[in-house]
Formats: structure tokens, sequence, C-alpha cells
């Protein structure tokens, strides 16, 4: 008999797994792990999103954890910059190096690459990287000062830094320790001597696979693809071949899948009601996805989803985006969605007081409907 629950349990069951209801004690690259990576193109969020999910947490400590090999920095899903845990990570840049982006004709004439100039390319750089970390415009001249590289010039320069993700996903750089506020790069084996390489696609596809249904499910393939990027060529494939490792479910008359070991948790979870301040880019809804309208109602996909690619600090209520917030001096301004219901103005005053003790600074909520 299929197994039928609704979107409340699964939430909740996902609000468990992201250790917000109740809040964890991993370490830093536990909590990593346990996210599948954590975005981190702006730094404090990054942290910020770490620290929400321990119960005791110190500032600095995903620089400390980066600085000592636990975590790196690269280019990861969706082309955005994560952290990821150097023991695991490979397999999810594997699944994306797979998508081979870098090969498509559009991509090529954009940039004025071949295959073949893509291949030398990735050869300087890992000879320049040998054994050393060079800024972007050390590692631009040392590419440069080849001839036959020379037109890269401007696309390297580039902070999206396009040219250089396939190198990343391919595990021939990461960013190393910034110097006076610039990027640096380095070799992901030198930033971590845990570093576990990236495996082929059919080794690494399970792992990637079960740990994001383990973090996010109950869920799809589509959405596994959509938080991934890139990399669908056999998706289908294995799937198939982790068959036995999944049941199909009933989540308020959708089909989704989870693991089958998670299936008696589900069954027995009950509803949240958890209430959680979550910094921008948060892994909550850059997981399933900013349109997955069961975490984000649909018509409050703008509020979080803004230009730019900016996602914005949310409010978690019982599973659901509710509202968004931003620190403004000592106010934490609070945007509470008016269909949410009254706002639980309790919980939030403890959250805030949460999140005040988080920052080690003085600040109080205001609500507003939204």
């Amino acid at each position: 008999m299929t197994l039928k629950v609704t979107w409340q349990q699964a939430l909740a069951l996902r609000m468990r797994r992201h250790l917000l209801d109740p809040v964890g004690t991993l370490a830093v690259p536990g909590v990593v792990r346990r996210l599948c990576g954590v975005q981190a193109q702006v730094a404090s969020s990054a942290e910020l999103a770490v620290r929400v999910r321990r119960r005791g947490s110190r500032k600095g400590e995903v620089a400390r954890a980066l600085s000592d090999g636990r975590l790196i920095k690269t280019w990861a899903m969706r082309g955005t910059l994560h952290l990821l845990t150097p023991e695991d990570g490979g397999a999810f840049l594997s699944l994306i190096a797979g998508g081979r982006s870098w090969e498509g004709p559009g991509w090529q004439r954009y940039f004025g690459v071949t295959t073949k100039s893509m291949d030398h390319l990735r050869e300087v750089v890992r000879e320049a990287l040998d054994g050393t970390v060079l800024s972007r415009e050390e590692l631009v001249a040392a590419v440069t000062a080849r001839k036959e590289l020379g037109h890269l010039g401007e696309g390297l320069r580039s902070s999206w830094g396009t040219l250089l993700k396939p190198l990343a996903w391919q595990g021939d750089l990461c960013f190393g320790p910034s110097r006076d506020g610039r990027a640096t790069f380095m070799r992901p084996e030198a930033a971590s001597s845990r570093w576990a390489g990236v495996p082929d696609s059919e080794e690494a596809a399970p792992a990637a696979i079960l740990a994001y249904f383990g973090a996010y499910g109950p869920t799809t393939a589509e959405a596994f693809l959509t938080w991934l990027g890139f990399g669908k060529r056999r998706l289908r494939a294995w799937f198939d071949e982790l068959s036995d490792r999944f049941v199909e479910i009933e989540v308020d008359g959708e089909r989704a899948l989870i693991l089958a070991e998670d299936v008696d948790e589900l069954a027995a979870v009950k509803a949240t009601r958890a209430v959680r301040l979550l910094p921008g880019f948060d892994q909550y809804v850059l997981g399933p996805g900013t349109a997955d309208a069961h975490v984000i109602p649909a018509a409050r996909r703008r509020a979080v989803s803004k230009q730019s690619g900016w996602i914005a600090p949310v409010v978690v209520a019982g599973g659901m985006v509710s509202g968004t917030w931003e620190l403004d001096g000592e106010q934490v301004r609070i945007a509470w969605f008016e269909e949410a219901g009254r706002p639980p103005r309790k919980a939030l005053k403890e959250e805030v007081g949460r999140l005040a003790l988080i920052l080690d600074r003085d600040v109080r909520e205001e609500i507003t409907l939204a």
C-alpha cells in the first residue's frame, strides 16, 4: 500500500534534516555535509546558514574550517560558489562536470574556444597552480603568457568566473584564502589533505543522489536535477539503478520519492510549529528551488527570489516560507505574509533573540504585514 502523508509532515521531516527543528549539534563540516553544500557567494550569509543550525557557535568558525581544510570553497551547483566538504564535494562536482556545458556550440562561440583549447587551458592552469596560490590576475597572466590562449584574458578576468568553472568542476582548482580582499585560487588537494578527488560519474551518482534525498526528501528526480543545474545525461538510468533504495509515496496526492530508510520516520512525524529566521541564499529554499510552491507560496516567489539572482532572508514557520526579513541597524524588520495568518509574535521574538546572540549585538524585532 502506498504511504500517504501531508506536506506538513514532509516539511516537518525536512526541518529535522536541516537541523532547524530541533537545532542541531553537528560541527561545521557536518552541517555543510548534511545540506549537500552551502551557497557562499555572500560569505556572511553562508556563515549564518551554518550557525543558525548549531546550538552553540562562534563567529569565524566557517573561515577556520576553510583554513583548516575541513571545508573547501568552489564553484558547484548551478554554477554558483559553494562551501563543500572535501571528502564528499567531488561527487557533486563530478555530476555537474558530466554535463560538459563548455562543449556546447553557443558557449564556445561566445568565449572563442574549442574543446581542444579548453583542455589546453586546463593543463596550463593546473601547472600554474602546482604548489602555489595565485590571485586572479596572477593566474590570468600565467595563462595569457601562452600565445595560443592570449585571447582568453578578458573572459578570465570576469568576476563571474565562467571560463574557470569547468576547471573547478573537474577538480583542477578551488578558491584559496582571500588576499587583501581579493580572490585567490589553488589546487583542491593543496587546500585540504582530506580532498578525495572527483570520482567517475558512475561512482559519484549514487552518493550525490542519496545525499540529496536524505536532506530534501520526499522529492523528485526532477528537483534533484534542477538543484544540480547540469549533468542530466544518465539521470533516469541512475535512478533506475537505485530503485531499491527508494519508496514512492503520495504527498497530498502528489507522487514523490523518499529513501526507504526514512519511511517510518516520515510516517510518524508531526507537523512542526518551529519558527526560524534563515539568511539570504539559504539551502532550505535553494535545495528544492524557489519555484517549489510547497516551500515558497507561488505568489510570494518574487519577494524571495529577487533581481540579479538575489535570494532574500526568509522567515520559515511550520516548514513554509511565511515572510522575509532584513537587518537594519538595531532593527530586524520582519515582513510577515498576510495570508500566513496572525504573526506568531512570541516565537518571532524568541528567534530574534537567538539571532542577537549569534550576531553578538542588540537587535529587536519590528513586524509588519506584507
